[in-house]
């Protein structure tokens, strides 16, 4: 899994490439709990991921809740294996995925 996070102000946006499983939602975890507090608006582009395994949609779902009492997160560019596990599983009514 390959992480590069930019900070633009009050804006975040981390991009993944690869698979995020168990192997790699800590590094994903911490990548969004490093230099970025609740206030901010938080992007993930999921464009290059090929795999969300159950570890994943934890470190997915633990940030929403992390940034949802103020501007949000938002999970972008998700692929269609990545759309339909979280379609599977009921995320993509939790989650603001675009």
């Amino acid at each position: 899994m390959n992480i590069v996070k930019t900070i633009d102000g009050s804006h975040v946006s981390i991009t993944l490439d690869g698979f995020l499983d168990t192997n790699t939602s800590a590094e994903l975890k911490q990548a969004v709990e490093m230099d970025v507090t609740p206030d901010m608006d938080l992007t993930i582009d999921c464009a290059k991921v090929e795999y969300v395994s159950s570890a994943g949609l934890r470190v997915f779902l633990a940030t929403h809740k992390k940034f949802a009492a103020a501007k949000g997160l938002v999970i972008k560019n998700v692929n269609d294996t990545v759309k339909e596990v979280l379609s599977l599983t009921g995320f993509d009514g939790i989650l603001n995925v675009q």
